[in-house]
C-alpha cells in the first residue's frame, strides 16, 4: 500500500501522465473545442460559440486511429459524429458512418 503515511502526489502523477502521453486524446478534444470557441462569437454568454452549439467537433482522422488537431477538425451533428462502427472496446473500427454505409 503506497501512500499510507504521506499524502498522494497528484501533481507529480499528472505530470508523469502528460510526459508518457496518457490523456492526450482528451486534451486534443478540449483544445479543438477551445480553438473553435475562441474564433467565434458567443452572443448568449454561455461560454460556447454560437456556431458550435448543438454540434460536435469531429476530427478528420479519429484520435483513436492516430489523428490529431493538426490534421483538421470540422463541426458535425452529434448523430453524424457518433455513428461510426465500433468494436467491443468502443474504439472506432471504420471511419465510414452507418448512414454512408447504407447509401452504398
Amino acid at each position: 500500500m503506497p501512500y499510507v503515511n504521506k499524502p498522494r502526489p497528484y501533481k507529480k502523477e499528472y505530470q508523469q501522465q502528460l510526459t508518457r502521453g496518457e490523456g492526450s486524446p482528451r486534451l486534443e478534444r478540449q483544445r479543438a473545442r477551445e480553438a473553435i470557441d475562441n474564433k467565434s462569437t458567443d452572443a448568449n454568454g454561455n461560454n460556447i460559440a454560437d456556431k458550435r452549439e448543438g454540434k460536435d467537433v469531429a476530427h478528420r482522422v479519429a484520435l483513436s486511429k492516430g489523428g490529431s488537431n493538426a490534421e483538421g477538425t470540422r463541426l458535425e451533428s452529434a448523430t453524424a459524429n457518433r455513428s461510426f462502427k465500433r468494436g467491443s472496446n468502443h474504439k472506432v473500427i471504420s471511419e465510414v458512418s452507418n448512414k454512408e454505409r447504407k447509401k452504398k
